[in-house]
């Protein structure tokens, strides 16, 4: 593999490392804010949630900066909203100040979720597309176990513990932000959007140093003939991309169905139901954290060897068994084992859905719409993530766990009913050719 490649996907990729950190990292302050502040229930719910909410807003416009400045610039920004909400949070005078920093990093988050595994799909070569895309979801991961060992680590350095662990993650944001002055230009957006060939051939010849002059202008031919301007004028809410947009709003959809932010979020009062209380910050913060890392890992070594629907098909078969296993624990009270279901479930989902949807969706729309495409599928898992992790703790107080699980596990079979009638596999074809399969291939007359 190019090594430039792989310093710029690792770069961009980082900003999956912010997002999962900070995500998680405040799990280990929010008791001492809601005391230090005297917050009511009410007022506790909307600081904690807070970041989630600049999620919803930033996957929802930002499709706008990376189209309209370019994937490089929106990148880079990325980290500045990250660094502002880290370091707003950690020197926060009251909750109004606090509030709004996390809003303005999980802003960052939902933005990143958009360009960043869009970026590295646009430079990747299609034979390592995957792996190299894959590196954003398995940065999320891993930012989510360093925050719990991060929090481990300061939480006893005293009574401003919580603010050095949410101002820490201002030092690698900083990082993260300079070494994105050193990333190319997508190509593909030079061409597309900017209308910069020379530049754009001049970064594709780094892609793939080994190419002739020849073979790179032709590269260059195919994006721009690809993206004729009859094609793209019509917009994105057309027929000839309603099956990328069925696609993208369906995978997020049964992404979050499979309830993997109801066990992330809530593992220990799932836990707790078992008669494992004791155990449960353990089981989350340790064994659910090393479970989702390792697997994650498998997936990404997989995606490009067996595909992306392959690998769905594996998750959606240990995403049935896992989670009906556990139902039927709950039903039977055999609760011994649901410890080994929930760990189950969570490789099923590192394998499958977790290593697969964010390169799916950056791979199946056009490079015109690519940005709003994108956008569209982030859009869709954070609402249903942000819904689901709204009504999860009603559900559980309203239904017996076993019928909940039995719900997920509903959802999984027809999630594997769609993958056997409806994805397409995308392993290793350029993004020009998966336009192509998917019926978006501009007319004669408009070329």
């Amino acid at each position: 593999m190019n090594a430039r490649i792989f310093f710029w996907s690792v770069t961009s990729a980082l900003a999956g490392f912010l997002f999962g950190f900070d995500t998680v990292v405040i799990s280990g302050g929010e008791k001492t804010i809601q005391s230090l502040w005297g917050l009511s229930p009410e007022l506790h719910g909307i600081a904690m949630a807070s970041a989630l909410y600049g999620t919803v807003i930033g996957s929802l416009v930002g499709g706008w900066p990376t189209d309209r400045f370019g994937r490089k610039a929106t990148l880079l920004w990325i980290g500045l909203l990250y660094f502002v909400g880290a370091a707003g949070s950690a020197f926060a005078p009251n909750v109004g100040t606090f509030i709004a920093a996390r809003a303005i990093g999980g802003l960052g988050i939902g933005i990143s979720t958009v360009v960043a595994p869009l970026y590295i799909s646009e430079i990747a070569p299609p034979k390592s597309r995957g792996r190299l895309a894959g590196m954003f979801q398995f940065n999320i991961v891993f930012g989510i176990l360093i925050a719990f060992v991060s929090n481990a680590v300061l939480a006893g350095i005293g009574e401003n513990a919580w603010r050095w662990m949410l101002g820490v993650a201002a030092f690698p944001s900083l990082l993260y932000t300079l070494l994105c002055f050193g990333l190319p230009e997508s190509p593909r957006w030079l061409l597309t959007r900017k209308g910069d060939r020379a530049k754009a051939l001049g970064v594709l010849h780094r892609i793939e140093p080994e190419e002739s002059d020849a073979a790179i202008e032709a590269q260059a031919d195919e994006i721009t003939r690809a993206s004729s301007s009859k094609n793209s004028s019509a917009g994105f809410w057309t027929t000839r991309l309603r099956k990328p947009i069925l696609l993208a709003i369906l995978i997020a959809f049964f992404n979050q169905l499979s309830g993997i932010n109801a066990v992330l979020y809530f593992a220990p009062r799932i836990f707790e139901l078992t008669g494992l209380a004791a155990k449960a910050a353990l089981l989350q913060s340790v064994g659910i954290g090393i479970t989702n890392l390792i697997f994650t890992f498998v997936g990404l070594w997989l995606i490009d060897r067996l595909g992306r629907r392959t690998l769905l098909f594996i998750g959606s078969f240990g995403y049935i068994f896992s989670l009906g296993l556990t139902a039927w624990a709950f039903f039977t009270q055999h609760f011994s084992i649901v410890p080994a279901c929930i760990f189950a479930f969570i490789a099923s989902h590192a394998i499958g859905q977790g290593a697969v949807i964010w390169v799916f969706i950056s791979e199946i729309f056009p490079n015109r719409q690519r940005a709003e495409g994108q956008a569209l599928g982030s859009f869709t898992h954070w609402i249903f993530a942000a819904a689901l992790t709204t009504f999860f703790p009603k559900m559980v107080s309203a239904f017996a766990p076993g019928y909940i699980f039995c719900l997920f596990t509903f959802m999984m079979v027809l999630q594997l009913i769609w993958v056997t009638t409806m994805v397409p596999e995308t392993k290793g074809v350029p993004l020009e050719q998966i336009q192509r399969q998917l019926g978006m291939e501009p007319a004669a007359d408009e070329v």
